[in-house]
């Protein structure tokens, strides 16, 4: 059963009736361009088919109810919010998601109404593969829906005046920013939203300009990994938000309103004028970003292969200019390589999470067995392994 099911399902046995609408986001995976979103840069991820779920209706009260689904099967509750009282520091934990899209929906005018709202949802938590950013948007996307505002695009209710999915991007980044605590870039919210079956997004955050490019692994016999390493993930509680307070620092000393604007020719000399603690930063963005632009001609020209070493290629660099990779991750892209994969890196913010390998179909097997081996040679939890391919990015389901 699909999580747009079970969340309805589950509504109607908590509430004692069918909800209003059911509205649901995927998880992602970006394929390259990583820390660049909030230097201004360039990005490429895709949605995965794994998706999270809300099940709503409308209540008249002004009070927010919320309950998750658990993999066992169980509701667990949160305590009822009036909305009107909602602000930041106020609500802790899971709820601290939904509340915080309240929330920052209100203070931007959306009319939001009171509502119940069941989530369900089957994409890894704590994977770096944005089960929050996938809630979030859900839950965005229901509380528009219920006050007549659904972005055009997403279901037959859209409205001239509705707004587009972009806003809605920025409306999630400030509930993740200013409600839940999280620095994070554009990157998560607009791939769950934007995201197209069968492609990647070729997203210029500066200008919110995505480009659609096709990407068909099968038709080559090749096939992306996901490795869930299980190592903890937290961007909220890592050294995420001293990574990005470093570039903004950096792009002020050189003068330039993001890391964006330093071109791969103008790298040198602009290290040169940093502090040395800078200086891998810079290198890692200016150098992702021309990464990113590699691959979409690769892509564009339907050289999927030649894919393989720029992947490899971000991994050194996160790992050693921008070091937020961890010992899970970096046994899972070594044992992937040395298995035959055509190329692998983490994925998401890093210090923990996930990694992605570019594997034949041929060789897929092998590689999954070699990283669980390696794993538990090593002591490590068991990985989780999954193939994914581009689906469908946040809409309604019923």
């Amino acid at each position: 059963m699909r999580p747009g099911q079970r969340a309805a399902a589950a509504f109607a046995a908590e509430h004692g009736h069918a909800p209003d609408g059911v509205w649901s986001a995927p998880g992602r995976v970006n394929l390259i361009g990583e820390h660049t979103d909030y230097n201004d840069g360039f990005v490429l991820p895709f949605a995965l088919p794994h998706r999270t779920a809300a099940a709503v209706r409308r209540r008249d009260d002004g009070t927010l109810t919320v309950a998750t689904l658990g993999e066992d099967g169980q509701l667990r509750r949160a305590e009822p919010l009036a909305l009107a009282e909602v602000a930041p520091g106020g609500v802790s934990g899971w709820a601290a998601y939904p509340a915080g899209v309240a929330w920052a929906l209100r203070a931007a005018g959306v009319p939001v109404p009171g509502a119940d709202v069941v989530i369900a949802s089957d994409v890894p938590t704590g994977a770096g593969l944005s089960s929050s950013h996938a809630l979030e948007c859900a839950v965005a996307l229901a509380l528009l829906g219920l006050a007549g505002l659904s972005p055009g695009g997403t279901d037959s209710a859209g409205t001239a005046d509705a707004p587009d999915l972009d806003q809605v991007a920025r409306w999630v980044q400030r509930a993740e920013n200013d409600f839940v605590g999280a620095p994070t870039g554009l990157l998560d919210q607009t791939a769950s939203l934007r995201c197209a079956s069968d492609h990647v997004l070729f997203l210029d955050v500066r200008s919110g300009h995505g480009d659609q490019v096709p990407f068909d692994a099968a038709r080559d016999e090749l096939a992306v990994l996901v490795i869930d390493t299980r190592a903890s993930h937290s961007l909220s509680e890592s050294g995420y938000g001293d990574r990005r307070r470093g570039c903004e620092r950096a792009a002020e000393l050189l003068g330039v309103p993001a890391l964006r604007d330093v071109s791969v020719e103008a790298l040198p000399a602009a290290t040169d004028r940093l502090p040395e603690e800078l200086r891998p930063l810079v290198r890692h963005v200016v150098t992702e970003n021309e990464r990113v632009l590699t691959t979409v001609a690769a892509l564009r020209a339907g050289r999927l292969a030649e894919v393989g070493p720029l992947l490899t290629a971000s991994h050194a660099s996160l790992r050693d200019d921008y070091r937020v990779s961890c010992p899970e991750l970096d046994l899972a892209v070594e044992t992937a390589l040395s298995t035959g994969a055509l190329g692998a890196r983490m994925t998401g913010g890093g210090f923990g999470g996930s990694a992605i390998a570019l594997v034949s179909t041929a060789k897929l097997d092998a590689v999954e067995q070699a990283v669980t081996e390696a794993y538990a040679a090593r002591g490590f939890t068991a990985p989780r392994l999954f193939t994914a391919a581009p689906s469908a990015g946040a809409g309604r389901d019923e």
